[in-house]
């Protein structure tokens, strides 16, 4: 055996037990019978010579090995029950095996695999009592929204054809589809985390929360809010200028994703938005008390009939977009990206990046037409404010959103 080989398998046998020592001390914490410390890093360097002796003699010593994990369970499950235990369950079991396939993997595969199965089974068996305190706290609404997610990510997706059709050849099935999927899985996140959190987030996490699901739902939930309850304007106020900040991370990543080689050319005048929102969100954050308030109810961002209309939507303006600078020339773009962004930025931020990414717009004017949308985003969301919360938000609102407006504009004109 050359040296190199040796100093491979004693290294493959180290992160072994180091692996098993991890999933192990977190069994061992938690005062396990079956399994602790010991007995998962003995287990899983078991794994790692099994997986060695089956490649130089037999793979019978594989199916040996787990056999002999198997015989440790029972036994061990027989011997809780002699005791009078009456506390059943599979997790340990299960990890058990879990940890001898970790030993195994490690010696034909990389090992930031293994590591990474083993520390996320440790954090699973952690964070136990949180993930059922999360299920707790969850709806058949909120299992709906997951299980539609699921449908259309992983069901409808990969069925789509990756082809264009149509006039001037802009629409992809699937392509659109994955921009669906991307959209509203960074809203369904958001969601999920505003459901977890319910009362206990503040002005300032509802805002952010808010406007990572929908910054014109959430300025449509507050206005209501502060429409029925007019002393809560204040507040309310506040938290619509938190999600509309939150759009730009948003725009980030939709760039990023659409239009990666232009990236660093388009995002400087998002930044400088970004900060300026920031900027503007904390003023009038320090004008609040920081102390929990309730939270309006937020719709589910994962419905079918949802993503089907940003789809359609999308498409729309990709084609709108394509026939406006054939004809019409760049200049008119302007006004089609005011009429797109007005009820969401997304459509028209996803529409440009492709066409930039694509060559058929500048990037000089891909990010002008971004921002232009998020002056029209911005009116509309005060339009919004000023008819269905009433005078008094309106009035907390409008000097935020007019520095916003200005900033964008000046950024437009000037640069």
């Amino acid at each position: 055996m050359q040296e190199t080989e040796l100093y491979t398998i004693f290294q493959t046998l180290g992160i072994s037990l180091l692996l098993g020592l991890l999933v192990g001390m977190q069994r061992e914490l938690h005062e396990t019978r079956i399994a602790g410390f010991r007995t998962f890093a003995i287990v899983t360097l078991f794994g790692t010579v099994c997986a060695y002796l089956a490649e130089y003699f037999t793979p019978l010593f594989l199916g040996f090995g787990v056999l002999g994990v198997v015989a440790i369970i029972v036994v061990g499950n027989m011997i809780k029950m002699k005791g009078g235990s009456t506390e059943f369950g599979m997790t340990t079991e299960i990890s058990l095996l879990l940890m001898f396939g970790v030993g195994a993997y490690l010696t034909v595969g990389p090992w930031i695999i293994g590591a990474a199965i083993a520390g996320s089974t440790a954090i699973l068996l952690q964070i136990k009592p949180q993930l059922k305190g999360a299920l707790a706290k969850m709806e058949d609404k909120d299992i709906k929204a997951i299980m539609q997610f699921v449908l259309i990510t992983f069901i409808i997706l990969p069925i789509l054809p990756n082809q264009t059709f149509g006039p001037f050849d802009v629409f992809n099935p699937y392509r659109t589809w994955l921009l669906v999927v991307l959209i509203t899985g960074i809203s369904l996140g958001g969601y999920l985390i505003y459901k977890f959190m319910g009362d206990r987030a503040g002005t300032a996490l509802g805002g952010i929360l808010g406007g990572i699901i929908s910054s014109t739902a959430t300025t449509v939930s507050y206005s209501r809010i502060t429409a029925k309850t007019p002393t809560s304007g204040f507040r309310a106020a506040v938290v619509v200028i938190i999600a509309s900040a939150m759009v730009y991370p948003r725009i980030t990543i939709e760039i990023l994703v659409l239009a990666p080689d232009y990236f660093y050319q388009m995002i400087w005048p998002v930044a400088i938005m970004f900060v300026v929102s920031v900027a503007v969100a904390l003023y009038a954050y320090r004008q609040v008390k920081k102390h929990p308030h309730a939270m309006p109810e937020q719709r589910n961002p994962s419905e079918l009939t949802t993503a089907l209309t940003f789809g359609v939507v999308y498409v729309t303006i990709l084609f709108v977009i394509t026939a406006t600078s054939e004809y019409l020339g760049s200049e008119a773009l302007y006004a089609v990206a005011a009429i797109s962004g007005l009820a969401d930025m997304d459509a028209i931020t996803l529409s440009v990046s492709q066409k930039v990414q694509a060559g058929s717009i500048p990037y000089s004017l891909g990010w002008k037409l971004i921002l232009t949308g998020l002056i029209a985003n911005t009116v509309f969301k005060y339009a919004i404010i000023r008819f269905v919360g009433g005078k008094e938000i309106a009035q907390k609102v409008r000097l935020a959103f007019s520095i916003i407006i200005a900033a964008a504009a000046a950024l437009i004109i000037i640069v």
